[in-house]
């Protein structure tokens, strides 16, 4: 009876533990929200002199031009090396959510895509390609047909890609990538918020070895029939049957002057046979005796022992873009670590779920007026090349020297004007999809 006071004290604490068992942490997030404030807080490498630069902007393309800023690769055929720390933290018996986005506006052709996360030993100045990091996800896509998604885990010393094909989304727009590692040692991976592939990480990486192995000591009986069909014993081939396809002509006869002992033995000449059937098979019937295919027999491998501690890591601190690409424009936004998978895709609602539908809308008006542009450009030359040849006194050459002197002397009005007009009739849609964003 003594005991009873303290049973409420008790409730409260289990309520309290389990309470703080799924609380949410959010251990690093980003979305460029305090313009040039991302340089104090990401760090480029110097382990080489000639890394890419990363700029602040929001591309050709997007729904608001100051929220949809990322970081984006500016120079073309470079290695990237750009990184940002935050307070170490480790998944062990917490689900671990990996999140970002990235928009290739360039029609990038070979070139990475994907994050890193490093441990708090990472020294940033010195990040490279060989610095070791727990976990690589994202695109990586170079050539045409070669786009994976790669999901590489560190695990005893080794890198492990994951043993399925996932394909990453190649086009222009922003798209969201997401991995999830569950402490039940399973995940899932998603592209813009839908579940591309899920399973076990003991079943999609060679991280351990197997946990059957064929038995060495078994071998296929000697007797066993794998054939399912076979030629019928009792089938006999008829008497009549005509199986040669040439005769000697029964109405050719042997030359009177025809020597043996000089010519050789004669042999008359050979005529199609009217009565040839072909080659005669026997039928084919079900082998009575068919076994099946001959499975290998497995037992249990007894070097196989299971690992609890699969993918936990500890001291996860810092996360990099260490990339290399041939053609730069890649914008990298949203980031997130977070052990909420439910808040991960909320916050994938409210970023890359409100831009998507106006930024492909304004993509699509974009490229429409640089075809446009471009036809014009070709249009002009073809004209040009056409007057040149028609031209067989050079006077159109005197007057293009005329005219390019007049322009040396009078400022360029024109481009300017047009720059203008296309500007504002970007702006006008602009003003068009923002008013359909706030409705």
């Amino acid at each position: 009876m003594n005991s009873l006071w303290m049973l409420p004290l008790l409730l409260l604490t289990t309520c309290t533990l389990r309470a703080q068992g799924k609380r949410r942490r959010v251990y690093f997030r980003e979305e460029f929200e305090d313009g040039d404030g991302w340089t104090k807080r990401w760090v480029q490498s110097k382990h080489q002199s000639d890394y890419g630069k990363f700029q602040l902007t929001a591309g050709k393309f997007y729904q608001d031009k100051e929220r949809d800023k990322g970081l984006q690769t500016s120079e073309d055929a470079k290695f990237y090396a750009l990184s940002t720390r935050f307070k170490p933290f480790s998944n062990v018996n917490e689900t671990l959510v990996v999140q970002f986005s990235v928009k290739h506006e360039q029609g990038i052709d070979c070139g990475g895509g994907y994050v890193k996360l490093f441990p708090a030993t990472l020294n940033q100045e010195d990040m490279h390609s060989e610095s070791q990091y727990y976990i690589m996800f994202g695109p990586d896509i170079c050539g045409f047909g070669n786009n994976r998604l790669q999901v590489i885990l560190y695990h005893q010393g080794k890198y492990h890609e994951n043993n399925k094909t996932l394909k990453c989304r190649i086009n222009k727009d922003t798209h969201l990538y997401t991995l999830i590692l569950r402490p039940n040692a399973t995940y899932e991976v998603k592209i813009d918020n839908e579940k591309v592939t899920t399973g076990g990480l003991e079943d999609d990486w060679d991280f351990l070895p197997p946990r059957k192995i064929k038995d060495p000591y078994a071998r296929k009986p000697r007797k066993w029939d794998e054939r399912q069909q076979i030629e019928d014993p009792e089938d006999k081939k008829p008497e009549d049957w005509e199986d040669s396809e040439f005769i000697p002509d029964p109405e050719a006869k042997k030359p009177d002057d025809w020597n043996e002992a000089m010519d050789g033995v004669w042999e008359g000449p050979l005529i199609p046979n009217v009565k040839y059937k072909g080659q005669w098979k026997p039928r084919i019937i079900d082998n009575p005796n068919y076994q099946g295919e001959w499975i290998h027999p497995e037992i249990d491998n007894p070097k196989y022992k299971p690992d609890p501690t699969l993918c936990h890591y500890y001291n996860i601190s810092v996360l990099g873009l260490d990339l290399w690409q041939v053609k730069s424009g890649s914008i990298f936004d949203n980031f997130l670590l977070t052990n909420d998978e439910e808040f991960a895709e909320e916050v994938g609602n409210m970023t890359w779920g409100l831009r998507k539908d106006v930024e492909q809308q304004w993509r699509e008006l974009y490229e429409e007026m640089e075809k446009k542009k471009e036809a014009e450009e070709a249009k002009k030359k073809r004209e040009k090349e056409r007057a040149r040849k028609e031209d067989i006194w050079g006077l159109d050459e005197e007057d293009e020297e005329d005219n390019e002197e007049d322009s040396e002397e009078e400022p360029d009005a024109g481009p300017k004007q047009e720059d203008s007009a296309k500007r504002a009739s970007l702006g006008k849609k602009d003003v068009r999809f923002d008013q359909k964003d706030e409705l």
